[in-house]
């Protein structure tokens, strides 16, 4: 057998989300092929790793040197000394540019690097900011490849980042869509029990400022449909989204249950996935959601409306707004045949396109690809 591929992961956070579920999931499938150190810009952010399997060789990196702070070629040069003892880097959105940059600055002995970008934080939700996106573009000339999960970051990639085109990967999100074809576990979420006579809305999404949850809580609120709205995650809002449930006098309607491993133990629970983003690409939220034969609730954000089937496009609105969300969940709300047909649709596409094996060669190839070793992932 060959020598494993030594791999440095350069994380903005590496806390669970959807880029740290997938890199996850690529370090469980590439196995005993591959050892790991993973660097999280963001001091003890490393929650992710509950989720690498028994076998998987890593370990989380001591006193590496800070991803992210003023530009300084001492800080550039250290990143670029540290990742010298790797055969491959990957880095992974705005919060770990730097090790790119790094090796844009001290680019001689330094592996290759390829750089993820998933999507961009409330700063820049409402729009990019032109110095980054300078800052961006001259990095990202050091990188080996730059891979993106949407058509929406490609066009950013291609256009505003002006990266060659045999730079940029759009890699579809994957994951294991038979486990979602499984009964759900009807004790999954704590503190809830589901009530026949009721529609479930769920949502699955760190509580941050950019998926604007409280305007979900204010789009239930106006449902004339008897309902629950359950949004499992965990993050800074929580006060924010328990205030707005009470200013609609929903707060006993309103399930707060955290994070939760395992989506498939309990996205069967819900009638419905819904989303209030101001800023998505192509979440794994909706894909899990999909599998598991539900309809999906959105505003226009990001790839969704392309990831859903053609029965499902009606309720993606055509712009943001709490009465747009309201209108559509209320459709679904009081249709369970409509729920299921729109469900079924879903569950038959999710098959089809986001099956995660894809997804995983096509990540093996890219990774082999560019240390000059093909097929030693796969």
């Amino acid at each position: 057998m060959s020598q494993p591929l030594s791999i440095l992961h350069l994380h903005s956070t590496f806390d669970l989300g959807g880029k740290e579920a997938r890199a996850v999931r690529l370090m469980n499938a590439f196995g005993d092929r591959a050892r790991h150190v993973i660097v999280s810009g963001m001091p003890g952010r490393y929650g992710a790793r509950e989720r690498i399997a028994k076998g998987i060789r890593y370990e989380i990196a001591q006193n590496p040197p800070p991803l992210t702070g003023r530009p300084s070629v001492a800080r550039y040069e250290a990143i670029a000394r540290f990742m010298r003892g790797f055969d491959l880097v990957l880095t992974y959105n705005w919060g770990a540019i730097d090790g790119v940059m790094a090796r844009r600055v001290f680019g001689r002995g330094t592996p290759p690097v390829i750089h993820h970008e998933d999507g961009f934080n409330e700063d820049e939700a409402g729009g990019l900011k032109r110095e980054r996106n300078l800052y961006r573009r001259f990095a990202l000339s050091a990188a080996s490849a730059l891979v993106v999960p949407s058509d929406v970051l490609e066009r950013i990639a291609l256009e505003t980042w002006k990266q060659p085109r045999a730079r940029v990967h759009r890699i579809g999100n994957g994951i294991a869509t038979a486990l979602y074809a499984q009964r759900p576990d009807p004790k999954a979420i704590p503190g809830f029990v589901r009530n026949e006579r009721e529609t479930v809305i769920g949502s699955v999404a760190g509580l941050r400022a950019v998926k604007d949850l409280p305007a979900l809580v204010r789009a239930a609120g106006g449902l004339s449909a008897r309902f629950r709205l359950v949004i499992v995650g965990e993050g800074p809002e929580r006060a924010a989204i328990e205030q707005a449930a009470l200013a609609m006098g929903i707060d006993d309607r309103v399930v707060l249950p955290g994070f939760l491993d395992r989506p498939y133990r309990f996205m069967g629970l819900f009638d419905m996935l819904a989303l209030s983003s101001r800023s998505e690409q192509a979440p794994i939220s909706v894909i899990e959601a999909m599998a598991a034969g539900l309809p999906v609730v959105s505003p226009p954000v990001g790839d969704v409306a392309r990831m859903v089937s053609a029965e499902n496009r009606p309720f993606i609105t055509e712009h943001h707004g709490e009465v747009r969300l309201r209108d559509a969940m209320q459709a679904l709300a009081g249709d369970r045949d409509l729920r299921q047909r729109v469900g079924a649709a879903n569950r038959a596409k999710a098959v089809a396109e986001f099956d995660e094996g894809v997804m995983i060669d096509r990540y093996a190839a890219l990774y082999a690809g560019a240390v000059g070793r093909p097929g030693c992932l796969g």
